[in-house]
């Protein structure tokens, strides 16, 4: 009985975390597409300083999908159950975040801007910070000292490469897996919506109400 209302509060705290998770997501997809819809580089289009940035950012968007289906693989569902230290989280406490970050950034880069590209990077990782303040407090608590010894060893958010370990994955969740690549089909989603929206910039159909050095 209590190991049935221990599992009780568990799945109920890391669903609100989840659920916060989403919500902040949310809410920087919409700052984001506000930038692109009505922002515009002082880099003219087709010029090499923005294509370069744009090739830069493509890159940042694949290597932020990949990484989270990596970070997925390994923390399948048990976060709240046990301390996961392999493979990303052995030089990341919160692989998936570093990911989505590099995503944002790519993002940013859609539109050609240094200022965009790191703008849009820092604020993800802000953003993100406060979830895993909150999130640590919860885990510390679950997980007691294993998770201490792991907070001790592993940096928050910066990957720290020399302490990599392959680890063990677990069990494979399918579902996990299917989950986080539909989550990061939306940063995907900028490749072809920016072109639409750079299109209707060129004509004058979308008005540029700022622009990114």
């Amino acid at each position: 009985m209590v190991n049935e209302v221990r599992y009780e509060q568990v799945k109920h705290g890391l669903g609100g975390y989840q659920h916060m998770r989403r919500l902040v997501l949310a809410v920087l997809i919409v700052v984001m597409f506000a930038a692109l819809l009505f922002g515009q580089s002082t880099f003219p289009p087709d010029t090499i300083v923005h294509e370069t940035i744009e090739m830069v950012g493509v890159l940042l968007i694949f290597l932020g999908v990949v990484g989270r289906l990596w970070s997925t693989l390994y923390i399948g569902g048990r976060k709240s159950s046990e301390v996961v230290i392999g493979g990303p989280y052995s030089i990341t406490r919160n692989p998936l975040y570093v990911f989505s970050t590099l995503a944002a950034a790519g993002v940013g880069a859609q539109i050609g801007s240094i200022t965009a590209t790191i703008g849009f990077g820092v604020l993800c990782a802000c953003a993100f910070y406060i979830v895993i303040l909150r999130e640590e407090r919860y885990l510390k608590e679950i997980l007691g000292a294993p998770y201490r010894a792991y907070l001790a060893k592993v940096p928050r958010f910066l990957p720290k490469l020399s302490l990599y370990e392959e680890g063990d994955t677990g069990s494979f969740k399918p579902r996990l897996l299917r989950t986080t690549l539909l989550d990061g089909l939306v940063f995907l989603v900028a490749l072809p919506f920016f072109e639409l929206i750079d299109g209707a910039q060129q004509s004058g159909m979308l008005p540029v109400l700022f622009r990114f050095p």
